[in-house]
């Protein structure tokens, strides 16, 4: 299996940017993991996740996102982090009976 891109993402992270980076990787290689530090960068990552879900859903494309804590080492000290895994929801085949956007 290849590496799997990893998208950081602060607080000042724009989440329509990061949405757009998002989807673009989804459909490229089907997953993408995000990494936030804080809670102002997690609420940023969260966010662009669901807007990236409303960019992809248009293109029969849906999403599934596991979330994790991993620990980062930054400038030599070890962080908490979450990680968010956001892949191709398996199964999804665009059909109109979906759960889509509620």
């Amino acid at each position: 299996m290849s590496e799997v891109e990893v998208l950081k993402v602060s607080g000042k992270s724009r989440p329509s940017s990061v949405a757009g980076a998002i989807a673009g990787v989804i459909r490229q290689t089907g997953r993408v993991e995000i990494q936030a530090i804080g809670a102002g960068a997690t609420n940023q990552a969260i966010k662009a996740v669901a807007i990236a879900r409303g960019y992809l859903i248009s293109s029969g494309i849906d999403i599934v996102c596991i979330p994790a804590f991993i620990d980062v080492l930054i400038d030599d000290e070890e962080r908490t982090a979450i990680k968010l895994l956001v892949e191709r929801r398996p199964g999804f085949s665009g059909s109109s009976t979906s759960p889509v956007m509620q």
